[in-house]
């Protein structure tokens, strides 16, 4: 049975650590960054709402919640990108899901989400045991959907009027997973992903 506790983790000039009261002011910069709170198939706070975010996250039993950090920049450890979390943590099936992941617009279509993925993956199927990792996203949330894709996640099905959006609308919700034995594979295809990347 897994057990999922906030911890620390680093690659390829990244931290994600324990999302907390102090992240506020790096939360509202990332989040002011594009602003990206008026999609609205995101979860990305009103850069006014940064701390109230940081509460939910932190109140949530079933979630643990980390702040991006880009380690190379700025000063004081890093600036803040954005934020991640494992989340519909059922321990008894040794599953997770990693999801509530936002990233400022600078960020977008850079290594940060390869990156995040693959210390999260790596963390939950290397460290954790997890025999499958979940993800979810808006059902028109398209771009999200080929990103979830592109990391070999297997599409599970659609659950429909699922939840509401933060405009009140109902969204469907597309359920992808990847399975432990399918994790050796991904793990490869994302390092050679970062590698292309990093000689392009």
């Amino acid at each position: 049975m897994i057990h999922v506790a906030p911890v620390t983790l680093e690659f390829n000039g990244l931290r994600l650590e324990p999302l907390a009261a102090h992240h506020e002011e790096g939360l509202r910069a990332a989040a002011g960054d594009g602003e990206l709170w008026n999609l609205r198939v995101t979860s990305v706070p009103e850069p006014h709402n940064a701390g109230q975010y940081i509460g939910t996250a932190l109140e949530m039993r079933d979630r643990v919640a980390f702040a991006v950090i880009d380690a190379r920049e700025g000063k004081s450890g890093g600036t803040l990108l954005g934020s991640t979390s494992y989340h519909d943590i059922v321990p008894g099936a040794d599953r997770v899901e990693i999801g509530y992941t936002w990233y400022a617009k600078r960020a977008q279509r850079t290594h940060v989400n390869t990156s995040c993925k693959l210390l999260l993956l790596s963390h939950a199927f290397d460290t954790l045991g997890c025999a499958v990792v979940g993800l979810r996203t808006d059902g028109e949330n398209f771009a999200s959907q080929a990103a979830i894709e592109r990391l070999g996640a297997k599409k599970d099905g659609v659950i429909r009027h699922h939840a509401l959006r933060r405009d009140g609308t109902p969204r469907d919700t597309v359920m992808y997973s990847i399975l432990r034995s399918e994790w050796p594979a991904i793990k490869s295809a994302l390092h050679e992903r970062l590698g292309q990347h990093a000689r392009a």
